[in-house]
């Protein structure tokens, strides 16, 4: 297909679009429902836990609800962050800072998303955008922003090849969270409620803290140790890349020449205990640990057991956390000491670990593909949406 076919239009030309509802505390009308804000889209997905609930009359259902295929635009924090909306919550509404993108019938959905996902990473938007310290993306601007699109069977053919890499990932998602429920099960059943030992504690087990049976190694206040000259600097680990799963093009770098207890490489167990605290297996690729962050290891036992002790505890420092929080939220080293854990026998830590260990190293396998089809999906975006190569 030659480019010429490519034509140019204005988003508004294309599609229909609706800016969500302002939050209004003082009105008590309808029953509250569930609702996406700024915060709850990422870059080409969205974060669905404890969604905040707002109240929408009856007859603001379809004026501000979502539908299959909607896509969902980010006025500010990063103007032009979306997603697609693919009925992951029923009855799901936005709220003000959000625009709701609805394709006409000529446009094929995941194509748009995906033109909308690559430009604003891009920042092919920011002419359109407003304020000088912080940008918006108004909806009188959001329906001018040019769009260059192929005919509908070549939408839907380039929207095929990176949808199927998304669906791959999303299933590796879906098989991991299946993963984590049933280790979580195991530990419980094993560790927790003693199941197959009667509901006690067996012979031959002993009693420790998490201190006992891991090492947490506090990160590096890294501004102290930028890149030199004549290095290629390495991704610095913070709490907003242990939570998003990667370490983006905005990430700061510090030298690769830090100690290497410091370096962080796949599958490594990462423990935030400041600030919003999370337990979680790193497959963004090789990093530096920050402050603020444990980088979790062992020299006498396994991964599986000292990263499902410690994210057994999770919830639990969340709360003393929050307890003791005045400004940010942290734990100190002291509740490690007091968090117990059971060290069993090493006949059934051998026998356990067979069920936990392949498990978990599932799990990180499935976490470093999805990096692996994410670089692959980002590399051939541009092409793709460009029209450089022909599909």
């Amino acid at each position: 297909m030659s480019k010429t076919e490519w034509k140019e239009y204005k988003l508004g030309e294309i599609t229909d679009s609706c800016l969500g509802k302002m939050l209004d505390a003082k009105k008590n009308r309808g029953i509250p429902q569930p609702y996406l804000a700024n915060v709850n889209v990422r870059w080409g997905s969205f974060d669905l836990d404890d969604l905040p609930l707002m109240r929408f009359e009856e007859s603001e259902n379809e004026r501000y609800g979502l539908k299959f295929g909607d896509i969902v635009v980010c006025e500010g924090g990063e103007p032009g962050r979306c997603a697609i909306w693919k009925d992951q919550v029923p009855n799901m509404k936005i709220q003000k800072a959000l625009h709701r993108v609805r394709c006409h019938e000529n446009v094929d959905y995941r194509f748009l998303y995906y033109y909308l996902l690559w430009a604003g990473k891009k920042g092919l938007f920011d002419q359109y955008c407003t304020g000088s310290t912080i940008k918006h993306l108004p909806g009188e601007k959001l329906k001018i922003l040019p769009i260059r699109m192929p005919p509908l069977a070549e939408q839907q053919r380039i929207a095929k090849i990176l949808s199927s890499l998304d669906d791959k990932i999303e299933l590796n998602n879906a098989i991991n969270r299946n993963l984590e429920e049933h280790a979580q099960a195991i530990f419980k059943g094993r560790f927790i409620d003693f199941e197959p030992f009667g509901g006690e504690m067996p012979e031959g087990w002993k009693a420790g803290s998490l201190s006992d049976i891991a090492d947490y190694l506090n990160g590096l206040a890294m501004q102290k140790f930028r890149p030199k000259d004549d290095e290629v600097g390495l991704p610095v680990l913070k709490i907003k890349e242990l939570r998003q799963g990667f370490a983006g093009e905005d990430a700061e770098l510090c030298s690769p020449s830090i100690k290497s207890e410091y370096i962080v490489n796949d599958g490594d167990v990462i423990f935030s205990w400041s600030g919003s605290l999370l337990v979680d297996l790193w497959c963004g690729g090789k990093c530096g640990l920050n402050q603020h962050l444990f980088k979790v290891t062992s020299k006498h036992y396994d991964k599986w057991f000292y990263y499902m002790w410690t994210k057994h505890y999770l919830d639990r420092f969340i709360f003393l956390a929050a307890d003791k929080a005045t400004t940010m939220g942290h734990i100190k080293r002291e509740e490690l000491d007091k968090a117990e854990v059971c060290i069993p026998s090493n006949a059934d830590y051998d026998k356990i670990g067979r069920l936990l260990e392949p498990i978990i190293e599932t799990i990180i396998a499935k976490k470093v593909e999805n990096r692996h089809l994410i670089i692959l999906r980002d590399e051939l975006l541009p092409k793709l949406m460009s029209g450089e190569i022909n599909v």
